[in-house]
């Protein structure tokens, strides 16, 4: 459980700082698109960021169920955790 919370604090920090998000609006519940104010190029962004930070290939299809930050956090440990096992 620790190492989830790790990659969650992990993720707030590097999403704060590249999209220049207010911390405390990175919350489970908020939409991703709408605190970060993405656009198309963003998530362009946004797949480079969480390559560099987890060394793992995204797919732009991944993406079609992610609303929440919740639903990030939960791609991202399950895809990290998915590479640790492999």
């Amino acid at each position: 459980m620790k190492q989830n919370e790790a990659i969650i604090e992990k993720i707030n920090h590097f999403l704060a700082e590249e999209f220049e998000a207010e911390k405390e609006k990175i919350t489970p519940e908020g939409n991703i698109k709408e605190v970060l104010e993405l656009d198309s190029l963003d998530y362009i962004d946004l797949v480079v960021v969480i390559e560099n930070n987890f060394a793992f290939k995204v797919k732009p299809e991944d993406f079609g169920d992610i609303i929440t930050f919740h639903d990030f956090y939960n791609y991202v440990i399950s895809r990290v955790n998915a590479k640790e096992l492999a």
